[in-house]
């Protein structure tokens, strides 16, 4: 503790005598300082993405939380079962509430302390809710590679995790309806409006998509058009039909549409290639396997 009182001692002092050369600087490159040096303890909800060990008395875990993004943590793995950071709480998709000193120089961040925000009542103990769970803890590990701070998108997570744990039945989709409203929150949510060729030729069909006439869907470009793209990222008329179902569909009315198991696996696929053409080096994901065994 005496060690701990020193540094933070000596980091004041050092900003206190440079402080002449810290007013001439912006006001950003004065808060970067201050936050890098002085403030660094922070407490702020985090989603658990993925933990793994590290040696034999540390884990490595990635969260993405609520007030600073992406962040990787060097956990010390408890000795006893009454140590403050129990290793339970760092399973995929588990909701915490966090207090860590932050170093943006840093690549690995101390975690002090964490309790369990929310506790599932039944993801754990339903094979299926735990498999969805696994799946989209694996997707938002690729997806949210270097995200920054965003409110909304952890609160979209954090309340799609919760409504998963609560629903007795009917949640099915519930992958397919979380994966298509994030990508609004990515940059990339499908554009409704109808792109037209503007050959001689091209049939010309005035308004949205739900006019007469076949659409294509192009997957690189996120928008629906009335002419096949040049590339082969697109999707036929008969299967673009599935994204404005998707784009239908929500959390409380998803159990309305009634998908077959070679639908909702067809669905996913298309949906993790469109993720995969819109974030770079987006691998395939080995838990989407198990997860397609379900409801077969």
């Amino acid at each position: 503790m005496k060690n701990e009182e020193f540094v933070y001692t000596h980091l004041i002092f050092n900003y206190f005598l440079h402080l002449p050369a810290i007013f001439s600087l912006t006001p950003r490159a004065k808060h970067e300082i201050f936050r890098n040096f002085v403030l660094m303890l922070v407490k702020t909800e985090a989603i658990v993405l993925h933990s793994f060990k590290y040696g034999e008395s540390r884990l490595i875990v990635e969260m993405f939380t609520r007030q600073e993004g992406r962040l990787s943590f060097a956990v010390p793995i408890p000795k006893t079962a009454k140590g403050r950071l129990k290793k339970q709480y760092f399973q995929p998709m588990t909701l915490l509430e966090v207090e860590c000193d932050v170093r943006q120089r840093n690549q690995l961040q101390k975690l002090k302390d964490a309790r369990l925000l929310t506790a599932y009542a039944s993801i754990p103990f339903s094979p299926e809710k735990l498999a969805i769970a696994l799946f989209t803890a694996e997707f938002l590990y690729h997806a949210l590679r270097s995200e920054q701070q965003d409110e909304l998108l952890f609160t979209y997570i954090s309340n799609s995790m919760q409504w998963l744990d609560a629903a007795p039945a009917g949640y099915a989709n519930f992958h397919l309806t979380f994966l298509m409203h994030m990508s609004r929150f990515l940059g990339f949510y499908p554009n409704l409006d109808l792109t037209h060729d503007p050959s001689p030729n091209s049939p010309k069909r005035e308004g949205s998509i739900g006019g007469e006439g076949d659409v294509f869907f192009d997957l690189r470009e996120a928008r629906f058009c009335n002419t096949a793209p040049l590339h082969r990222d697109f999707l036929q008329p008969e299967e673009a039909g599935m994204i404005q179902l998707l784009m239908r569909m929500d959390f409380p009315t998803m159990h309305l549409f009634r998908l077959s198991h070679q639908e909702r696996n067809r669905i996913v696929d298309v949906l993790v290639q469109y993720y995969r053409l819109h974030i770079p080096q987006f691998p395939e994901l080995r838990s989407l396997s198990v997860l397609q065994e379900l409801w077969a």
